[in-house]
């Protein structure tokens, strides 16, 4: 049940990704017979030639600039965790007190089921979500039909990591991070890369795989 589901799921989002490859989402970097030249021209801003990504791996869509698109259907990828530090618990001050929402784009998923592996041109996203405002106790939780604890609110922003050594031969581990706006909806259309002190260090630091922090996510950790 769990391979037909993960199946329909993968095809599905694929198919979508493919089709709003112009909308930033990127396409497969395999070779294709000639293209309009619109077309190809959004092909060579996708996937350019200094791009490591493995040709079975779903792109990143970045810009003439440098910047990369934002991806227009991150909420159907691979859902693999909320991870939650509330302010709450944390002296009022949490560096990331919203849940964190984190998918990733199923080709990329479906590499590291069979490799164990991050693949070249592995997307990930991490959308934020406020903790749900409601009769909030001193340590943030609220009282629900479920029972007292922590419940989402609303979208709080848009965070994007993807690994292409190529591109971003310049970062440790060829990760680059990058936010569409630390707010509501609608999210910025694109965004640069952080420099490698903002994100990298932690990640190098602190992640449990490849500057993936997996030990927070059980659906990564049995993925492989």
């Amino acid at each position: 049940m769990k391979n037909t589901v993960k199946t329909l799921a993968y095809a599905g989002s694929l198919g979508l990704l493919v089709a709003c490859s112009g909308q930033g989402t990127g396409a497969p970097t395999a070779s294709a017979p000639a293209a309009p030249a619109a077309a190809s021209q959004a092909a060579v801003e996708a996937a350019p030639a200094a791009s490591a990504a493995s040709a079975d791996i779903v792109t990143a869509g970045f810009m003439p600039n440098g910047a990369v698109r934002k991806p227009s259907n991150y909420r159907e990828w691979v859902y693999v965790g909320s991870p939650l530090t509330p302010n709450g618990l944390n002296g009022g001050a949490a560096p990331f007190p919203e849940f964190h929402n984190v998918y990733v784009e199923p080709s990329a998923f479906e590499h590291y089921e069979r490799t164990g592996q991050w693949a070249e041109g592995t997307q990930i996203a991490k959308e934020l979500v406020l903790v749900r405002s409601n009769n909030n106790a001193e340590d943030g939780s609220s009282a629900e039909v479920s029972g007292v604890g922590y419940q989402q609110g609303e979208f709080q922003g848009l965070e994007l990591s993807v690994k292409d050594s190529g591109r971003f031969s310049e970062m440790p581990g060829g990760w680059a991070y990058f936010s569409f706006g630390h707010q509501p909806e609608p999210y910025n259309a694109s965004a640069e890369a952080f420099p490698a002190e903002a994100c990298n260090a932690c990640h190098e630091a602190s992640a449990d795989t490849d500057f993936v922090f997996s030990q927070f996510y059980p659906v990564i950790r049995a993925a492989h």
